[in-house]
């Protein structure tokens, strides 16, 4: 589970922000809480705010994050991280990224920083019996080991780069097992979605569904429950050579070769209606298909105690779809915790009894220097429980929203 995280300098992030799922002293739905280790712990958030207002680049510090831990292991001599500073500040000033989670029942702190591109400090903890123990603190390419660790991060040493991480290193050259299970929550606890990987997940949901009755099943009795008037889901998946005027253009040679000379998945997926059938891939609405791309990683996130991020939820989602999703996760009572957090502009879902003040998020652009500041509804003073969140967002109570000082006569000359 995800406990917190922060970050500074990350494009429009300037100043450090601080993201929390610890729950507070309020004590309504208490059966959206998790405690573990003395520790009481929030399933779902949802983060508000206008366009533009630093959502997208929140989640994208997350997903850099988790990026950088699984994959700056490959990155060569001479390649420089991917570092996003604000634009007042640059490249000479510390980005910082801190997470603190939960996994196999063990709380970590993993943090590191980014300068002209390269790692300047890094740091992971974890905390045994509640007491807070070093693994390794790392500055430039010198580290230091804990105690309990002392010789057994030297295999990483001629891996170690400015450009890597040592978790990555040390997940790869070490045997260490706290080590390896940090690790593995970024690479298989932590799941991010976003528009620009909805098609992968639409290829893994289709999978599913035809390799999975159950998961079929599932699915279309929630479609059903959900008014889309879906019957059935048809889905083929066959080998078939490629003809080389079909392959784009782009391909390296080798690939070229690889995919002409052999057999590739045919994939094809129909949605079947009262008396006609729609091509899934091809005719069906925006919003059926995200449903579809959805759907399948939000049942293996419930089922398998992950963390799923999701950035614009509602869009191409009427609100009674997004509200179904919601309620399926709230409802569903499973053997794992897991956590579902997302940003929306759908205020619907502030006057449906789904969340806590100390759920709710919001974000705000500050016109002082055009960085992005982000606080929960609990922090905001005389909020109470009972309130009409959503009248009180819509109203401007809580800022964060588009504040329109329009005078639309000026625009008349123009047309």
């Amino acid at each position: 589970m995800l406990l917190e995280f922060s970050c500074a300098n990350h494009k429009s992030i300037r100043e450090k922000v601080l993201f929390s799922t610890l729950a507070g002293k309020d004590t309504t739905l208490e059966d959206q809480t998790h405690e573990l280790g003395g520790i009481k712990v929030l399933k779902t958030s949802v983060i508000y705010g206008a366009n533009g207002s630093g959502k997208s680049n929140f989640i994208d510090a997350v997903s850099f994050v988790k990026n950088l831990v699984m994959n700056s292991i490959t990155l060569q001599p001479g390649q420089g991280v991917r570092q996003s500073p604000h634009r007042l500040d640059g490249f000479d000033r510390e980005s910082s990224y801190k997470i603190q989670f939960i996994t196999k029942g063990v709380r970590y702190v993993f943090g590191f920083s980014v300068r002209n591109m390269l790692i300047s400090e890094e740091y992971l903890f974890f905390f045994p019996n509640n007491r807070q123990t070093r693994i390794y603190e790392r500055s430039g390419e010198d580290f230091t080991a804990g105690s309990k660790f002392k010789g057994k991060l030297s295999s990483c040493k001629d891996m170690l780069r400015p450009n890597r991480l040592l978790l990555s290193c040390a997940a790869n050259f070490s045997s260490v097992q706290e080590i390896a299970d940090a690790y593995s929550f970024f690479c298989h606890e932590l799941v991010i979605y976003g528009p620009e990987i909805q098609d992968d997940w639409m290829q893994y949901s289709l999978y599913q569904i035809n390799s999975h009755p159950n998961m079929k099943a599932a699915f279309t009795t929630f479609l059903q429950e959900l008014g889309t008037g879906i019957k059935d889901i048809l889905i083929s998946i066959d080998q078939k050579k490629v003809n080389s005027a079909e392959l784009p253009p782009f391909l390296s040679n080798e690939s070229h070769s690889i995919i002409w000379h052999g057999p590739v998945d045919s994939l094809t997926a129909v949605v079947r209606y009262e008396g006609f059938d729609m091509d899934l891939l091809h005719e069906e609405s925006s919003g059926i298909k995200k449903l579809f791309s959805l759907f399948c990683p939000f049942i293996d996130m419930m089922a398998n105690g992950k963390v799923l991020i999701c950035d614009d939820l509602d869009s191409s989602l009427h609100e009674s779809l997004v509200y179904g999703l919601l309620k399926l996760f709230m409802n569903t009572k499973a053997d794992v915790f897991s956590q579902f957090i997302f940003t929306t502009h759908e205020t619907a879902l502030l006057s449906l009894d789904l969340f806590r003040r100390d759920q709710i998020w919001f974000m705000e652009l500050k016109e002082s220097d055009h960085s992005t500041d982000l606080y929960s509804l609990s922090e905001i003073r005389n909020v109470r429980k009972e309130e009409n969140f959503e009248k009180g967002y819509i109203s401007g109570k809580y800022g964060a929203i588009p504040t329109l000082n329009l005078n639309f006569a000026n625009f008349a000359s123009y047309l």
